[in-house]
């Protein structure tokens, strides 16, 4: 959306501080022997706080509050009571929410517990492109440049991106333009930021994919080959002057 009046921007950080409080207590509740359900549903307890109501379950009919992720899988994963966090897992808890007509999504990836399987480098590579491209927002900037940063950051640390996933617009809905926001430069891509529009920008980062593959669930994805994934995201308004990070408070960095 492009936000007009000072009761949007209002209605925007009161949206975003739901969902970025939720994923802030989400990470400091989750730990080892938790199923991703107990988590779900701790993390919809903390949106209800707030009146503020669940994204995918309202829009998509997402069977859970959150999207939990663990280690293979990417993305919109769904809680399960059977599905067990361990020691080192990596997880990823992406929370989006709607209140009073307005949208806003978010999402970080920890390590659960100790680090016993090396995965705080891929966490850390994903925070940090998220942190440089998030540093580049301004009115007038090439989405493909931004997707550039992304992919650049991905390479230093010696991962990859994921190619078919992408952050959006947010604002009057939890999907809007502008829409493919991927995480690298596409040459071809001549869209400039908006000023005053509101974006949900995201990392998708791989060990060793560069496609995401739905699952029979018709929900989860997990990449083309072998390996854990991270992703982080912000709700971002864009200013003449920079960023506006709307979810600073979940914790992410």
């Amino acid at each position: 959306m492009i936000i007009e009046t000072e009761e949007e921007l209002i209605g925007m950080k009161a949206v975003s501080e739901a969902v970025a409080i939720t994923l802030k207590e989400m990470k400091d509740y989750v730990k080892p022997g938790m199923s991703t359900l107990e988590l779900d549903q701790f993390g919809a307890t903390i949106l209800a706080k707030f009146g503020a109501k669940s994204a995918p379950y309202e829009t998509y009919q997402f069977p859970g509050y959150t999207c939990l992720s663990v280690n293979e899988e990417i993305c919109h994963g769904i809680p399960k009571a059977d599905k067990i966090i361990l020691e080192g897992d990596v997880i990823n808890i992406d929370v989006s929410a709607e209140l009073n007509g307005f949208w806003a999504d978010n999402g970080g990836s920890i390590v659960v517990g100790d680090d016993i399987n090396g995965y705080q480098k891929i966490v850390d590579a994903s925070i940090s492109a998220l942190q440089k491209a998030i540093g580049a927002v301004k009115s007038g900037v090439k989405i493909a440049d931004i997707g550039g940063i992304i992919e650049k950051e991905a390479k230093k640390h010696r991962f990859h991106v994921i190619e078919n996933l992408t952050g959006h617009g947010v604002g009057r809905s939890l999907h809007e333009e502008p829409l493919d926001l991927l995480n690298f430069r596409d040459p071809d891509d001549k869209r400039r930021l908006r000023k005053n529009s509101v974006i949900a920008l995201e990392t998708f980062i791989s060990e060793n994919s560069y496609e995401a593959i739905e699952q029979a669930d018709g929900w989860t994805m997990i990449g083309n080959e072998p390996g854990v994934f991270a992703q982080h995201e912000h709700t971002v308004l864009v200013t003449s002057e920079g960023p506006m990070i709307l979810t600073l408070m979940n914790g992410n960095w």
